[in-house]
């Protein structure tokens, strides 16, 4: 395998995360500035997860039949695109265009997951795989900061060095695989036709007991953690009085914090506690922090709101592993990718949820988004139970795929 198409995917990944960083500290608050009301803020972010979710077997079905590079290469062009028109928003309906085409664009991550198929033995899979979450958590914590301060020195009510910088990243992306990345794909499928399965997937998925509770309890608690990131940042602005590049700087903590609790605490969590105990510990951090962060005030930011923080990173460190590694492992052998890719998809779905009805509870009561999330948390906490109470598989049963 030859490491510099998998340094250049890299780095792609990488660049298209620091974009999509870039946006998320700031959009709702500019929708804001733009006249819109709270409920039409979920409606606006949700378009972008509502994209991932259809485009995403698209493209891979397109990149089975053309090849990775040349899809790679044209949705990374519509991100950059769609940068550029977001640099020009001065109205809620081009704002929306915008979200909508780089939703389409950024839909390319099972692309670039199929590439590393294409390019590694199977036994370097996982650390390749690996290798590109890695450049997803880098380029969510520069992201963030830098957002913030490119708001600071945009155009008053506009965005376009946010919007500038974010496009340029794009078309170095594009230049950097146009000359770089080789095509990986040594036979393509010309016969190759789009079914759109993700739904039907899901509802298959959500019959099987094991599967169906894991399922349901990353469901919500990505949901949860939408509803407290739209309101967070809205929050942190109208009512603890930050500024952009603070709000940026308080996005790149939870990535930071995020990176430092899955890379140092949680292997060592899980030879204690194992997986399923994880899952209740994961709940908890989530419940307190989502209570926590919007009662503690301007006055008592640093250090209660970043405590609150730094919790709900623990969770998303307790949660977000295990049920990966619990569904791998409660799942047919012959059909574990399918399974985790149907819990992106329903990933999808989630943000998308939260999102939507963030704002709108939001606009009832600034509190409502963070207490309707611990709510969300501890109904999953049933779920966590319910679980528990299922037989184990063995492993003989899962390999005949009757779990």
């Amino acid at each position: 395998m030859k490491k510099s198409p998998l340094f250049v995917l890299f780095i792609t990944v990488f660049l298209d995360m620091l974009g999509f960083g870039i946006i998320i500290p700031i959009l709702p608050i500019f929708t804001k500035e733009l006249g819109a009301a709270d409920y039409q803020i979920g409606l606006i972010a949700m378009i972008y997860p509502i994209m991932n979710f259809l485009f995403a077997p698209l493209w891979g079905t397109l990149s089975d039949r053309h090849g990775r590079r040349p899809i790679i290469l044209v949705s990374v062009f519509i991100t950059g695109f769609a940068y550029l028109v977001f640099s020009q928003v001065k109205g809620l309906e081009i704002l929306f265009l915008s979200r909508l085409l780089s939703g389409i664009g950024s839909a390319n991550i099972s692309v670039a997951q199929a590439y590393i198929s294409d390019v590694t033995r199977p036994q370097d899979r996982t650390k390749s795989l690996g290798f590109l979450g890695a450049a997803f958590g880098i380029g969510f914590i520069i992201g963030p900061t830098l957002g913030g301060f490119l708001k600071s020195i945009s155009t008053p009510g506009q965005v376009d060095w946010v919007g500038f910088v974010a496009a340029g990243l794009s078309f170095t992306n594009f230049a950097m695989a146009w000359f770089f990345l080789p095509e990986s794909l040594q036979q393509k499928r010309a016969d190759a036709k789009f079914n759109f399965k993700v739904v039907t997937g899901i509802l298959t998925e959500l019959k099987k007991p094991s599967i169906r509770e894991l399922l349901l309890i990353n469901f919500i608690f990505i949901a949860a953690f939408m509803l407290m990131q739209m309101a967070s940042s809205l929050m942190w602005k109208e009512i603890d009085g930050l500024t952009d590049k603070q709000i940026g700087y308080v996005f790149a903590f939870v990535g930071l914090a995020t990176a430092v609790v899955q890379g140092a605490l949680v292997g060592r969590m899980v030879r204690v506690l194992g997986e399923q105990k994880m899952l209740s510990y994961g709940i908890f951090f989530m419940v307190a922090g989502l209570i926590l962060l919007p009662l503690v005030g301007q006055s008592y930011f640093i250090p209660f709101e970043l405590l609150g923080l730094a919790l709900v990173a623990m969770a998303n460190g307790c949660l977000t592993p295990s049920i990966t590694s619990l569904l791998s492992k409660y799942s047919n052998p012959h059909e574990v990718g399918q399974v985790l890719g149907v819990n992106q998809s329903f990933g999808s779905l989630a943000r998308a949820a939260g999102m939507g009805i963030s704002g709108f509870l939001y606009g009832i009561n600034f509190h409502i988004p963070f207490f309707t999330g611990a709510i969300l948390m501890m109904i999953s906490y049933f779920l966590v139970i319910s679980f528990g109470k299922l037989p184990v598989p063995e492993p003989s049963v899962i390999a005949d795929g009757k779990n």
